[in-house]
């Protein structure tokens, strides 16, 4: 039995794609197969003067506290602190990070896997750190993930790309899928799309036929040749009940960076 801990840079993660990210999927995740989620840790964000002048932020950041409880993750929050320099200018700054890294390396030696749930590059001496005391470490992130981080990482994953994680804007949601290109022929203009369904053993990988004609219009072609270019598409029955990706859409607002490819 695999001892599972997860660590979520919880501002990291809204402020770069995660925002309305569901919890009780990162649990089942981490309680799938042969693992049992062990310590489950958000690192958060509180703005204690605008908490007691601001009633609407004050109930609704409360109210997200309490879910993040219900799912079973422990709080550990960080204070915004401001700070005013020379000139007068004020910054705040309200940084986890040390928090995070301080109790992963010490919690780590009860755990097995750490799925750390963040993007930013800082966290890549962690990463190696956590894997020298024999944890696997399997890291999550939406937008602007450093690339580092991803290659340190002995499992990267999109959180776009895990089921239920990040609901789809779609009244159907239940019937979309995201997923990314492999094995494109551009002179064809078809290809396979590589997604994920979750089961009790965990993330099952799967691929889907598709063509291009069965993409929106305005789509540049060259996107399919992309391997880490998210799309959103459903799956339907085609020319003989062959399964085929259709209404075949980029990821709103995902558009690949250089330095992805």
């Amino acid at each position: 039995m695999l001892k599972t801990g997860i660590y979520i840079d919880a501002e990291n993660i809204r402020l770069c794609g995660g925002y309305g990210m569901r919890y009780d999927v990162l649990a089942e995740l981490a309680n799938a197969g042969n693992s049992t989620l062990l310590r489950a840790n958000s690192y958060v964000v509180e703005d204690r003067r605008r908490t007691e002048e601001d009633a609407d932020y004050r109930q609704k950041l409360y109210r997200y506290h309490d879910i993040l409880r219900q799912y079973g993750f422990k709080l550990i929050k960080k204070y915004v602190k401001q700070f005013k320099d020379a000139d007068g200018v004020i910054t705040t700054k309200a940084n986890a990070d040390m928090d995070l890294a301080i109790d992963a390396i010490l919690q780590a030696r009860n755990l097995d896997r750490i799925i750390l749930l963040t993007g930013d590059g800082d966290f890549v001496r962690l990463v190696i750190a956590l894997q020298n005391r024999g944890c696997r470490v399997e890291v999550i992130g939406f937008h602007n993930v450093s690339t580092e981080l991803r290659e340190a990482a002995d499992l990267y994953i999109s959180g776009f790309l895990i089921p239920r994680l990040l609901p789809i804007s779609a009244t159907d949601d239940d019937k979309w899928h995201r997923g990314t290109p492999i094995n494109y022929n551009p002179a064809k203009g078809f290809g396979f799309m590589r997604y994920h369904r979750m089961t009790e053993e965990g993330l099952a990988t799967e691929t889907v036929f598709f063509h291009r004609s069965k993409a929106e219009s305005d789509i540049e072609p060259q996107l399919f040749s992309h391997p880490m270019q998210i799309f959103e598409f459903k799956i339907t029955a085609q020319n003989g009940n062959r399964p085929e990706a259709v209404d075949i859409r980029p990821l709103p607002n995902e558009q690949p960076s250089r330095r992805d490819f």
